[in-house]
């Protein structure tokens, strides 16, 4: 039996994304004489493509796929990442062909070349979507990885929950290695002594072996490794300063020299080009849809009550810097100089800053705070690169200076106009968690995740829940 995770499951879907992408590229032969795509495309005579491409386009498609990682098991758990690396691979291999086409077969239809990846990648996307469901069903296990985790503390029982978390791939844990006998009080696996780590592996199968303990027992990782050298175990370590570090730990080559970065940039240069030319069509798109809408609302704002159409604020943004954000007044004139008067402190010692029942907001202003359009100036704060379309949101100075070290992660990303706390509940959460969601974020961004939140932004704001 074929197992999920596998080699030989890797090989088979190899020949099948092989196979599906010839059977997408002769359809598109097919359907592009009869099938006009818009109104301005004519339909065209049969068109006759060169037999030579039925070899190199799968050819080209399997050799990108196979660079692009696709086939490897660590990128590919989750399904939003196996769909991701799958869409970036055929652009990538779409790309590649449409340049060859360029220089050595500039007749080809453009039309025939976007039908052929259009459906090249229903297919690609398709099969491995219904074949999860298929293989749950059908109950075909994943090929097991037997792990075991040598170290005991903090840092290797977030490892175990980690394996726990993902044991539908196959991951079993196997138990931990631990010299302090006090473990063995906190209902964990505990196996033996970390000296005995060559018996353990030998007699429970094991198939990794993660070496998680503590920085002052480093010099112990050498011995680990000389015992198990002969044995066929993958070793793998995670430092306990990873715990130090703000985010994202790496491991690049220097001159031939592994070294490990403890402080890298939350987003890597090209998930901050994307996300920088993402902000800039919706923000810019937005902008000329609701420029409008803004005009008016400065209008009735200006003839309500007296005082600025824009409220500017310094808030904090990426990296700590300061900028002006820009909202539409919602406040009587001078709120401000209210502020700490309005303030409340938990029992727990957070600030309660944001109210329901504020009396300082204007009756316009709580109509566009419960819609959240007092928030469309800040479109301009996007485009200006100040702050993101989604990211934590910026923060006032006074609650910066309040706040701990860990929450000071939060300004690792651009700041935006709406993020993963504002659509799981806005201002219903005191600061201290909408840190934490905050944090979710970061070590969880992607693209879709951004267009997600983007969405289901849509949904809160109708709703008008938490908003104050």
């Amino acid at each position: 039996m074929i197992h999920r995770f596998s080699v030989n499951f890797a090989v088979l879907s190899l020949i099948f994304d092989t196979g599906l992408t010839l059977l997408a590229l002769i359809i598109a032969g097919i359907l592009r004489p009869v099938l006009p795509l818009f109104p301005f495309v004519i339909r065209v005579p049969t068109i006759q493509i060169p037999v030579y491409l039925y070899l190199v386009v799968p050819l080209l498609w399997a050799c990108v796929l196979f660079l692009a990682s696709v086939y490897d098991p660590k990128r590919t758990y989750r399904v939003v990442d196996e769909l991701q690396v799958v869409t970036l691979a055929v652009g990538l291999a779409t790309l590649i062909l449409a340049g060859l086409l360029y220089f050595f077969l500039r007749e080809f239809s453009r039309w025939l070349l976007v039908l052929f990846v259009v459906l090249n990648l229903i297919f690609l996307l398709g099969w491995r979507l219904l074949a999860r469901p298929i293989l749950k069903l059908l109950h075909v296990p994943p090929a097991e990885s037997r792990v075991l985790i040598v170290g005991a503390g903090r840092c290797g029982q977030r490892m175990g929950e980690m394996i726990r978390a993902y044991e539908w791939t196959g991951l079993r844990l196997t138990g931990y290695l631990d010299d302090d006998p006090a473990k063995r009080d906190q209902n964990l696996p505990i196996l033996g002594r970390v000296e005995e780590v060559r018996q353990v592996v030998e007699r429970m199968a094991v198939d990794d072996v993660v070496i998680a303990l503590p920085q002052w027992a480093y010099a112990r990782i050498n011995e680990l490794v000389l015992k198990l050298h002969d044995l066929p175990v993958r070793v793998q370590v995670i430092p306990d300063y990873f715990s130090l570090a703000l985010y994202r730990a790496s491991v690049n080559d220097f001159g031939g020299l592994p070294m490990i970065s403890l402080r890298d940039p939350a987003l890597n240069d090209v998930e901050r080009l994307m996300k920088r030319l993402f902000d800039l069509v919706v923000s810019g798109f937005l902008i000329l849809a609701t420029l409008p809408l803004m005009a008016f609302i400065a209008l009735i704002l200006k003839a309500a009550s007296p005082g600025p159409v824009l409220f500017r604020q310094e808030r904090i943004g990426e990296n700590g810097r300061p900028f002006t954000m820009y909202k539409f007044r919602s406040m009587i004139v001078g709120a401000e100089k209210q502020q700490e008067s309005m303030n409340e402190v938990t029992p727990e010692g957070y600030i309660i800053f944001k109210k329901a029942n504020d009396p300082r907001i204007t009756r316009i202003g709580r109509f566009l705070r419960r819609t959240s359009l007092d928030e469309l100036p800040q479109l301009f704060n996007v485009l200006k690169g100040e702050m993101s379309m989604v990211g934590p949101r910026p923060e006032l100075p006074w609650l910066v200076n309040g706040y701990e070290m860990w929450q000071r992660k939060r300004f690792a990303v651009p700041q935006g106009i709406t993020g993963w706390w504002q659509v799981n509940g806005r201002a219903n959460k005191p600061m201290h968690l909408n840190t934490e969601d905050d944090l979710y974020y970061i070590q969880n961004y992607s693209l879709w995740m951004d267009v997600y939140i983007l969405l289901k932004t849509l949904w809160v704001v109708l709703r008008g829940t938490g908003a104050y």
